[in-house]
């Protein structure tokens, strides 16, 4: 039985766990071995077989007193390590915070403990969510468990996107059955769409920030990581919450995702923005995506011509006001209160010793760019400016919104690469986003469902847009394209294929 438990989804663990067909105990300690058996794949910073355990545990006995606390209770999952977690250690895949035991839980992992989740582990990530292929993390890259069956990378160590590449490489490979991730401009979609996985980012404001390591304040969403839409649903249910303790969490009730689901499509309109193609985009992802219009329309939607005009400006925008507000929230790590201290001669020795041995390099060009557009001379030219034009860029979602219901539009402009590709060329890195950042910056529900394989073999996902907290209607829509894609995902053993 051990192994086939690894290879359910949220929804059979609820339903297996329900029926009396295994316990909690059982699926905990079949994913710690699963996860210990995996560590070729670096998918964790921190692994906690004892916390899982002891969780399961009370899962059981509160199953035996008939108080379930939902669909949640006794299910495994991965904590992304950006999220504050009390008594374990949270690093933000950085030098800088090694060893920082938070006295307190982020509100979205509490949410999911008072629903009963198991945590198996703290997962790796970009350091400080700034990245595109966990490459950048100070504990090691993380692989992604798939390999390309042919072209110039077959055989190859492949990235798992970023930078919540270990959740997302955690849930490919059944190391639990489901994760947090956290999209700033497409940090939980692309990393789903390199590993074959269902990547949910909701609206801003949908989950609570309280807790979760700032990296960019107005863009930074959590959202689930699971193997199914219905699973991404549920999971989902348990994040969301409104929170006084974050300022921006929006104070709405918490829909019953799950039940958006068997609705079908039809009579449904989505939207296909003509402006998301990039240069040099393969072939494969243009018909990938005109085949995904075609499933819609062959379950019952209309299907519409949408201009989004101001697209070609998101990633600029982006790599503006994303770096602009991390320059800000970074400057707290200065060795005085928590985290690495490197001392100097003099407290300006100290500050500037701890960071530049802390920060990795990609954290430190985006706290130079930071500041740099927020300085005297530049904050009206760039950020100023970036933040008119993200306004412009809501606005062309508004007005598409008024035509149709959702959009549909690639999740990445590739699939996985070679881990060392693109490593020496920023831009190269940054333009992962150009598909994912635009929805960020509108502060818009986003998924990206697993929809089929490049020629290489390796998965592509499609990603969906929907009005903001209108998440049912993005997983009705997300059940559809995934019924029609009828993607399987591999079972992997051990990182190998």
């Amino acid at each position: 039985m051990g192994n086939n438990l690894t290879n359910l989804t949220i929804a059979e663990a609820r339903d297996g766990l329900t029926g009396g067909d295994f316990s909690a105990v059982e699926l905990a300690e079949v994913h710690n071995k699963a996860v210990a058996d995996a560590r070729d794949l670096n998918a964790f910073v921190t692994e906690t077989p004892d916390v899982a355990l002891s969780a399961a545990k009370a899962s059981d006995a509160r199953r035996a007193a008939g108080d379930v606390r939902g669909p949640m209770d006794g299910v495994p999952v991965a904590i992304k390590d950006l999220f504050c977690t009390e008594g374990i250690q949270s690093t933000a895949g950085s030098h800088i915070l090694e060893g920082f035991v938070p006295e307190y839980e982020s509100t979205v992992s509490q949410n999911l403990k008072d629903a009963g989740a198991v945590m198996v582990g703290k997962s790796n990530m970009d350091e400080f969510a700034m990245g595109s292929a966990t490459v950048s993390s100070y504990y090691g890259n993380t692989i992604n468990p798939w390999k390309a069956a042919t072209g110039e990378n077959a055989g190859k160590d492949l990235v798992p996107g970023g930078s919540s590449g270990g959740s997302a490489s955690a849930v490919a490979a059944r190391l639990c059955l489901g994760a947090t991730g956290t999209d700033t401009g497409g940090s939980i979609r692309q990393p789903a769409s390199f590993t074959g996985i269902v990547g949910m980012k909701p609206t801003y404001g949908r989950c609570s920030r309280w807790g979760i390591v700032a990296f960019a304040s107005s863009l930074d969403q959590a959202g689930p990581m699971t193997r199914t839409v219905r699973d991404a649903a549920i999971m989902l249910g348990a994040m969301a919450g409104h929170d006084l303790r974050d300022s921006t969490s929006a104070p709405v009730e918490t829909p019953d995702f799950e039940s958006s689901l068997g609705q079908g499509v039809k009579g449904l309109r989505v939207g296909i923005p003509k402006e998301y193609t990039a240069d040099g985009m393969p072939q494969e992802i243009t018909d990938l995506w005109a085949k995904g219009a075609e499933w819609l329309k062959a379950a019952g939607a209309e299907i519409i011509d949408v201009s989004l005009p101001h697209t070609k400006y998101a990633l600029p925008t982006y790599y503006i006001v994303a770096p602009a507000e991390a320059s800000a929230n970074l400057a707290r790590y200065d060795g005085v209160r928590f985290g690495l201290r490197v001392d100097g001669e003099s407290l300006d020795d100290m500050y500037m010793n701890t960071r530049g041995e802390g920060f990795g390099e990609e954290v430190q060009r985006r706290v130079l760019i930071g500041t740099y557009v927020l300085s005297a001379g530049y904050y009206d030219a760039y950020y100023v400016k970036a933040q008119k034009v993200r306004t412009r860029i809501a606005g062309d979602f508004n007005a598409a919104f008024e035509d149709v219901d959702v959009m549909l539009a690639p999740t990445a402009p590739s699939p996985a690469f070679a881990i060392g590709e693109k490593m020496d060329d920023p831009v190269a890195m940054y333009l992962n986003d150009v598909f994912t950042v635009p929805a960020s910056l509108a502060g818009l529900p986003a998924m990206s469902v697993p929809a089929g394989l490049s020629a290489d073999g390796l998965p592509l996902g499609l990603q969906l847009i929907a009005r903001p907290f209108d998440e049912l209607t993005l997983f009705r829509a997300g059940e559809a394209l995934e019924q029609a894609a009828g993607f399987d995902l591999p079972i992997f053993s051990g990182g190998e294929d």
